[in-house]
């Protein structure tokens, strides 16, 4: 899977771009939890107030409340306060309290140190109200009269500090919580008496907060489109640059090559497994790097909240991994033979389709369906084992999540309970948990896709780093003078690979311009096969093919094939149009040409009668012409290029006799400066060669005209009289 990413280089600015919006996202979502935790301690329970540091109280508060600060921190505080004075009318309908008693409002220069004074100071403040309430229990006596802090007022100096101490020395044990709150009901209480709307300040901060959560949430939204949208593009783009790969690899395949991996494997690596590839891709993209980052950040965040409950994070984890791990190893052998199985469907799918005619005619429609059914259901079967199995997984996943939820829940419930957590806290907490288990399962998922689009990938790069065996030579050798306008045998075998026999032995011949070579024998005597090793469909295995006195494998394939028109056994045309077929060959076809290439090969009287003549369309492997009509296309197709060498692969078998005598006749004319080789069964078609061949088993029965060859060569000669008469040998 590791080497489909060199293919992702030029796609770089993508992945950063991407990068990039994870962590930003991360980083939002992140940020969602402290918001609601947020809301429910200081919007609900604290009527919005932060912390410590109050907007605004009394000089006779701040008087009292200064007992217990030092000089530096009473100068903190006045250096962050500014006095309005009773008689302000520009702030008294702010503050009605103006109208009686001058204030002291927040100026905003340094809140954390005016946090830390306040705090302490309203933690002392609320002790000493404690203290007023029942004096006893804090070895106090109060004059009667006086409250705790009047007494602290009488004092000196150094008995003050000595009691401050004492009083000091009981919150050092508090949480830090219950000095927040006693600090934030201390404030409340200054804010009722400076005459604030703590009500209106609850909501406000509510809905602030509220606010702020749902332009998060829009923002997350815009991201997580964008990483989409890239991450998409950047996946379709490896898709597309392995599509073209895999299609340029298969375009310089030999027969060999074709037949090794199959037709049907070939479509579904180029559609199926580059889809299962592309899909991974996106998920790889979209979680490898937000998943890392959502958990280390989601494990920092609850530890900072509180870390006595790390260890439920850890053992849910843990849990999570135990069930991807089980499930992973249950289905993990199933991934290695569903695509053999998508292989198996595509081929019985497109053997049924092209052989529906074959089929009908046997009435043997029972039988195939059968067979397709029992590759259907067996891709059925694996399909739902995986698919039964990984559906175990979300219903375990949200048992596991719960069991989490009501564990937090129940050790945070004590923490509220001894004032070391808030109830807000075990909200985000839960939340941040929650964060942490998906980022994991996210990997865990991608895990599981993993293996499948691995080996996916592995059936991709087969193809793409498969050795061709047809191969360019490193340097392409020039034809020699005195050699051009030929084509030699010399010594020629080749075997099938893998095949314990040669199918072609010792042929040796050659052709010149101007001679037409034909080939004939029984059925599989090698014919078909002899003249596919000139455009080198097949490499010779001994021996050597010369064309213009190089030898073939010396030949940039570009060079040899543009000098061959090449018409196969099988007619075979594309979709488009009759003029895209003619014109096939070359982009330089002009439409003289063309026509002049459908007269010869006897297309002209069919194609006439079409109502749109040339531009009249052509289906997929020609479906919509008769076998004769697709040979002489196919033949067309050949002449329209003019080429040196032309190779007919038994492709007049379609043909009557009078369009065959009529085309051969045509023929003769433009190919008088070019070398013919036909393969044919008909003696009536080669009869008039320059050199007819005679193959027996792979071997030369025979080489010379039709007379020497009746004469000569009995294997000719029994072909012969099993097709024509006595008197039409002799004619011929």
């Amino acid at each position: 899977m590791l080497r489909l990413f060199k293919y992702l280089k030029s796609s770089i600015i993508s992945i950063l771009i991407i990068i990039a919006l994870l962590v930003c996202q991360a980083n939002l979502d992140l940020t969602l939890p402290d918001y609601t935790s947020k809301i429910i301690n200081v919007g609900i329970q604290q009527n919005g107030i932060e912390d410590s540091v109050i907007k605004v109280i009394t000089e006779s508060s701040f008087n009292d409340l200064s007992i217990f600060l030092n000089d530096d921190e009473i100068d903190t505080f006045k250096d962050n306060y500014t006095l309005l004075f009773s008689g302000d009318v520009a702030n008294t309908k702010k503050y009605p309290i103006l109208n009686s008693e001058n204030v002291y409002v927040y100026n905003g220069k340094n809140r954390e140190q005016v946090n830390s004074v306040l705090e302490h100071a309203f933690a002392l403040s609320y002790i000493s109200n404690m203290v007023n309430s029942n004096p006893s229990s804090f070895n106090i006596i109060l004059p009667e009269g006086l409250t705790f802090i009047d007494m602290l007022k009488f004092m000196d100096s150094a008995s003050r500090m000595e009691v401050i101490a004492k009083i000091d020395d009981t919150i050092k044990d508090m949480p830090d919580t219950i000095l927040a709150s006693t600090a934030i009901e201390q404030i409340k209480t200054e804010y009722e008496k400076v005459g604030l709307d703590l009500g209106k300040m609850q909501t406000d901060y509510v809905l602030m907060s509220g606010a702020k959560m749902v332009g998060i949430a829009l923002l997350i939204m815009a991201v997580a489109i964008a990483i989409i949208f890239f991450g998409s593009r950047l996946a379709a783009k490896l898709a597309k640059t392995l599509r073209s790969k895999i299609f340029a690899k298969v375009a310089k395949f030999s027969k060999n090559e074709m037949k090794k991996y199959g037709t049907s494997s070939l479509i579904t690596r180029t559609t199926n497994d580059i889809q299962q590839i592309q899909q991974v891709v996106v998920m790889l993209m979209r979680v490898v790097f937000y998943a890392p980052i959502i958990a280390i950040g989601g494990i920092l965040k609850t530890t900072r909240a509180d870390h006595s409950m790390l260890w439920i994070i850890i053992i849910a984890v843990l849990a999570l991994f135990l069930l991807v791990g089980v499930l992973f190893t249950i289905v993990m052998p199933k991934f290695k033979i569903f695509q053999s199985l998508v292989d198996r469907l595509n081929l019985v799918s497109r053997e049924i389709l092209e052989g529906i005619p074959v089929i009908r005619a046997f009435s043997n429609e029972h039988h195939e369906e059968e067979r397709f059914d029992t590759a259907n259901k067996n891709l059925t079967k694996v399909n739902l084992f995986v698919s039964r199995t990984m559906s175990l997984m979300m219903p375990l996943m949200m048992l596991l999540m719960n069991v989490v939820c009501v564990a937090i829940v129940w050790f945070g419930a004590k923490g509220v309970d001894v004032g070391s957590i808030q109830v807000g806290d075990i909200m985000a907490y839960i939340q941040y948990t929650m964060q942490i288990i998906m980022a994991f399962l996210m990997i865990s998922m991608i895990s599981i896709m993993l293996p499948r689009a691995s080996i996916s990938a592995k059936r991709v790069m087969e193809i793409i780093d498969a050795d061709v065996s047809i191969k360019d030579p490193i340097k392409e050798k020039n034809a020699i003078d005195d050699k051009k306008g030929t084509v030699e045998f010399k010594n020629v075998c080749f075997r099938y690979p893998d095949a314990n026999e040669d199918v072609i032995t010792d042929v040796n011949f050659t052709a010149k311009n101007g001679e037409t070579i034909a080939f004939i024998g029984s059925t599989g005597s090698g014919k078909s096969t002899l003249i596919n090793l000139i455009p080198r469909f097949y490499d010779v295995t001994e021996g050597a093919i010369l064309v213009d006195g190089v030898d073939v494998r010396d030949m940039k394939l570009d060079t040899l094939r543009k000098k061959i028109g090449y018409v196969p056994q099988q007619g075979i045309l594309f979709s488009g149009t009759i003029e895209s077929n003619i014109k096939y060959g070359s982009n330089n076809i002009t439409n003289e040409e063309m026509i002049k290439a459908a007269d010869i090969s006897q297309s002209s009287e069919f194609i006439d009668n079409k109502e749109d003549k040339y531009a009249s369309s052509i289906a997929q492997g020609g479906t919509n012409v008769s076998g004769g009509q697709r040979q002489r296309l196919s033949i067309a197709r050949a002449i329209a290029i003019n080429p040196e060498i032309y190779i007919f692969d038994d492709s007049f078998s379609a043909l009557d006799f009078k369009t065959d005598a009529k085309l051969r006749s045509e023929l003769k004319k433009v190919t008088k400066n070019s070398i013919v080789f036909i393969v044919a069964q008909r003696i009536s078609t080669i009869m008039h060669a320059d050199k007819i061949v005679v193959l027996d088993e792979g071997k030369v029965a025979g080489i010379g005209t039709h007379k020497e060859l009746i004469e000569n060569c009995k294997v000719y000669k029994e072909i012969a009289l099993s097709q024509l008469s006595k008197e039409e040998i002799s004619n011929g």
